[in-house]
């Protein structure tokens, strides 16, 4: 249960972070709007993670909670944003979700 909750509070800082990135585009009561997102995700981003780090190692959570918002903002930039889709970029990524893998593998 503890991976599921980490796992959904890494889709929350993805959130937090497209609340922002829509932020910027907008004006007016739409980018109230959209800080007001930004602030209910991160909230509850952090909450589930505190609650994971009282079961999980906190480095080993911290690494896979901001892994997964690294990642998810990443691809969240290619496909929402037009962010370029780079050979390194998607080379990088790769290697960083692998890690993302390998911390959960060797954790308890």
């Amino acid at each position: 249960m503890n991976w599921t909750l980490l796992i959904v509070a890494g889709l929350f800082e993805v959130a937090f972070a497209a609340c922002l990135g829509k932020a910027n585009d907008a004006t007016g009561s739409a980018m109230y709007g959209w800080y007001g997102g930004f602030l209910l995700c991160l909230a509850i981003s952090m909450t589930l993670l505190v609650r994971v780090t009282q079961h999980l190692p906190i480095g080993t959570a911290y690494a896979v909670w901001t892994g997964i918002g690294a990642v998810g903002t990443v691809l969240l930039g290619i496909f929402v944003f037009d962010e370029p889709a780079t050979f390194w970029r998607i080379f990088f990524l790769t290697t960083l979700i692998a890690s993302i893998i390998g911390l959960k593998i060797v954790s308890n």
